[in-house]
């Protein structure tokens, strides 16, 4: 510490001139500074061929350059991607890289076991999930780093999905509203290589409408900002029609709000397409909330001066003649300065702070003073 022109040692351990606290602060996760992006305001994201074989983003059509989201589908059975002789597909690929990502070592080659429910009849498959059966074909939602900072903030979220559960030929009512969020609120969470997980249950902003015992949509990771849906789940939800499954999916088509998905492996279906589309479902209530995270470290240094220290300034002006004698005769016996700032420096004499007082603080060897520093980083 550097106070006046002088400098003082400080005992950075923790308790002694020093005292550290972290605090979770949360601000609105969305690029325009909102807290929620509603159904009229998204868009899918510009990408290259490429990246389109894998992933699709999503963004506010006011700024649709900047993505909020992105979106992917995963199969380990190649769904919904051409499948070629000894290659993986582009699906399948994607499955496996969460898997990898996510899960312990020993469950990768299993996959994802995320629904529990016995009952449910998969469309368009009539395979039941549960009892030991893993889900074969996942949606994937991620988060930008830059707008979730630490982590996504648990506990408050919702995704609404909105969609058709006209399983026939028709157009359908596009009036069927999933909303979903986490259970943080009243589970304890599930110890991963990516951080704490979650279970996706039906319920808004936190609170649960039903328990994950009853049924289990994905699996929440706030840490690493990603959202693993079941896609047998979400189908049985909102299915769609029924004869647009086995059609290349295109962004905001009208026959193309369900989540149901093709089990063609004959091209690229933009399966994940089908996420965005339940989600920018015109004349509906689908949206995306959340709230970002982040650890803010306060840091408090208390820089103490004695009366015997900086009651002398380096300043030229504070002295006068060959012999360095005050300037000021009043001074002399008991010399005052006025301490303006603060400078704090690491070990290696790196300035790395300024404090500067609101007023001077007079200082002379009948007085002393404790200054409180306060970085927040």
């Amino acid at each position: 510490m550097a106070i006046a022109g002088g400098n003082i040692s400080l005992d950075s351990t923790e308790g002694m001139d020093k005292i550290s606290d972290t605090e979770k602060v949360t601000t609105p996760y969305f690029s325009d500074g909102a807290t929620t992006l509603l159904a009229a305001s998204i868009v899918s994201s510009s990408l290259t061929d490429t990246n389109e074989t894998y992933f699709f983003g999503i963004s506010n059509s006011s700024t649709p350059t900047t993505e909020e989201f992105n979106v992917a589908f995963g199969s380990s059975n190649g769904y919904g991607a051409l499948v070629e002789t000894n290659t993986k597909s582009e699906t399948a690929a994607i499955y496996g890289q969460y898997a990898s990502l996510l899960l312990a070592p020993t469950e990768v080659t299993g996959g994802f076991f995320i629904s529990n429910n016995s009952s449910l009849s998969a469309a368009p498959s009539s395979a039941k999930l549960g009892a030991g059966l893993k889900d074969s074909e996942i949606y994937i939602l991620s988060a930008r780093r830059s707008n979730m900072k630490d982590r996504l903030n648990k506990g408050t979220w919702t995704i609404a999905l909105s969609g058709s559960q006209d399983g026939g030929t028709g157009d359908g009512e596009r009036n069927t509203l999933l909303e979903l969020t986490d259970d943080s609120v009243n589970d304890s969470p599930v110890a991963t290589p990516m951080g704490d997980r979650y279970n996706i249950v039906t319920g808004s902003g936190g609170t649960v409408q039903s328990a994950a015992s009853v049924r289990t949509f994905g699996w929440f990771y706030p840490d690493a900002g990603i959202m693993v849906f079941s896609a047998a789940e979400l189908s049985s939800s909102i299915p769609g029609k029924s004869d647009s499954v086995n059609s290349v999916v295109t962004f905001a088509s009208a026959s193309q709000h369900g989540l149901a998905y093709t089990t063609n492996t004959d091209a690229n279906y933009k399966t994940a397409l089908r996420f965005v589309n339940c989600l920018s479902t015109a004349n509906s209530a689908a949206k995306l909330t959340f709230r970002d995270e982040e650890d803010q470290v306060s840091a408090q240094y208390f820089c103490r001066v004695k009366s015997g220290q900086m009651n002398f300034s380096n300043n030229p002006t504070f002295v006068s003649g060959s012999l360095n004698e005050l300037r000021q005769t009043t001074m002399k016996g008991n010399p005052s300065t006025f301490i303006s700032s603060v400078q704090l420096y690491n070990g290696a004499g790196d300035m790395v702070a300024v404090g500067n007082l609101s007023t001077p603080l007079k200082k002379n060897f009948s007085s002393e003073a404790t200054i409180k520093v306060k970085l927040t980083y």
